[in-house]
């Protein structure tokens, strides 16, 4: 299940992982079921830890269909790789900021799903919108992205405590954002489900 690793990696490298336990069998399933994976060709995965969204992704892909995952922590690319052998996965060692560039390389312009467990209330602004440029071009018109943050809504900037709502983010993006609160989970998440239309 890769407890262990996600634990030790959570203590050393928290910039990274930007949490404190893997995610809930309750959260993994608020953040996938909104996504069209019955119809899904390209699916992309920002930050899938020690894969637990990664692996209910798999277990819902179409045989035909590829995933992505973006992940910069190194620990965590040769667990996944090593844990999760599946043809259809194809884990990257690099930040989402560099999707778009890393997609065009294997072929990929578009994406019908994007999942992301980014910790964003952990980055700076400018490497934020680095990675939304990124990746929002990537997505299809009638794809869908989820994104979760913690209840506290509350983000370190220079040392400083400050309130962040990534709803107020994503809107800048999507049109459509649904919100949903997750309780059983550690801590509690809302999740938010965005839409082109």
């Amino acid at each position: 299940m890769g407890i262990a690793t996600f634990a030790s990696q959570a203590i050393s490298e928290f910039q990274s992982t930007a949490a404190i336990a893997p995610s809930s069998r309750f959260l993994v399933e608020a953040m996938v079921q909104p996504l069209p994976m019955d119809r899904a060709k390209t699916v992309v995965e920002l930050g899938p830890g020690t894969g637990a969204m990664t692996e209910e992704l798999l277990a819902q892909l179409p045989r035909d269909a590829k995933l992505f995952a973006f992940e910069i922590n190194p620990r965590f690319v040769e667990y996944l790789r090593t844990n999760l052998p599946d043809p259809r996965l194809e884990v990257i060692e690099c930040g989402a900021e560099r999707a778009d560039e890393e997609l065009a390389r294997r072929g990929v312009l578009k994406a019908d799903a994007v999942l992301s467990s980014l910790g964003l209330s952990l980055l700076p602004d400018s490497l934020i919108e680095e990675m939304f440029n990124a990746v929002f071009p990537l997505l299809a018109e009638d794809g869908v992205f989820t994104q979760f943050q913690y209840v506290t809504r509350v983000r370190l900037q220079e040392g400083r405590a400050e309130y962040f709502d990534v709803g107020d983010l994503l809107r800048r993006y999507f049109p459509i954002v649904q919100r949903r609160m997750i309780v059983r989970n550690l801590p509690p998440a809302f999740v938010y489900d965005c839409r082109l239309r």
